[in-house]
């Protein structure tokens, strides 16, 4: 953690790409915790960057991913952009893309993106009538 007690963003990162690829591989936060002898909510704190990984704890969850660590540090393939992994690694932001590309309609694509930009950037100020 850094002085004002906030995540590194390497540890972010790092976290952000363990949390895709086990979720990329269809492992559940419980079948790593068990096998790296830990509890979920510990990786969960890995996965959120407030828990840093250890060297031997990072090859074994490269193992159980079928990954390389260089992979999970972003030192390897860089298949997404360091400062996107945190993003993605969101609560929900992977199941919403996924389910966004098996749309196959454009119109209805962009009216999704339309509903969730209007969503997320709140009510608008009301003109008066």
């Amino acid at each position: 953690m850094n002085l004002e007690n906030q995540p590194d963003p390497i540890d972010v990162a790092v976290g952000a790409r363990i949390r895709m690829r086990r979720r990329h591989v269809g492992v559940s936060q419980q079948a790593l915790a068990d096998e790296l002898g830990v509890s979920f909510q510990q990786v969960q704190k890995y996965e959120r960057g407030a828990n840093r990984v250890s060297a031997s704890v990072l090859v074994k969850i490269a193992r159980r991913l079928d990954c390389t660590v260089a992979a999970l540090v972003g030192e390897e393939s860089r298949t997404v952009d360091d400062a996107l992994a945190p993003t993605l690694a969101a609560p929900g932001a992977l199941v919403l893309l996924e389910a966004f590309v098996r749309i196959q309609d454009p119109q209805i694509r962009r009216k999704l993106v339309d509903l969730v930009v209007a969503l997320a950037d709140g009510p608008a100020e009301r003109t008066p009538d």
